[in-house]
């Protein structure tokens, strides 16, 4: 029994010893092995640079202190070119939701605030019924202050800093494997 033993114990010695000779890939980290930096984000449209029409934006990753990959010892603060992550954004172009608004409400008699999102047909039926006797034009001050009706190529309204943003939330097969953003990036040193 005690000869199973020993043999159990080299071969699994013999296994460990030739994994650990293979150098690491650092594409074959694991999550908390590399934290994400920061986007880099747009001053003026408050969103990623760089961010597309699918909503992800490609972000390096730092493996962190001590780890081993692609043959380079990482100190924590180096980037690694080989692992690029996608994280979710907001797609702006060039609407403006303060503009919209302002536009929905003293305009929107007129079609000016459809015109402007892109929307040209129900512009043109709005100046022709008047903001369809202005019941469609309380309706879409409402529904552009709800941020229901969007830009019609898709995007996010370009707003303010501190203004009023809705972040739609939904589950989905990532809600439980992706932490928060903010508790996987890392400030850039």
């Amino acid at each position: 029994m005690e000869i199973l033993y020993i043999l159990l114990f080299l071969a699994q010695h013999v296994i460990l010893c030739s994994c650990e000779d293979q150098p690491r890939q650092c594409s074959e980290l694991q999550v908390g092995q590399y934290p994400l930096k920061k986007p880099e984000i747009d001053d003026y449209r408050q969103s990623a640079v760089n961010c597309d029409e699918s909503r992800k934006v490609k972000v390096e990753c730092m493996p962190v202190a001590n780890i081993t990959c692609d043959g380079v010892m990482y100190n924590g603060t180096t980037v690694s070119n080989s692992i690029v992550k996608e994280v979710d954004c907001r797609y702006t172009t060039q609407y403006s939701y303060t503009t919209s608004l302002l536009l929905s409400i003293f305009l929107g008699m007129f079609g000016v605030d459809r015109m402007y999102l892109g929307y040209p047909a129900l512009g043109l039926l709005k100046f022709c019924t008047l903001g369809f006797l202005f019941v469609g034009q309380f309706l879409d001050i409402i529904l552009i202050a709800t941020q229901v009706v969007k830009p019609a190529d898709g995007s996010d309204y370009i707003i303010n800093y501190y203004g009023p943003m809705l972040n739609k939330m939904e589950i989905n097969n990532n809600t439980y494997i992706m932490p928060p953003p903010t508790a996987n990036y890392v400030d850039e040193l």
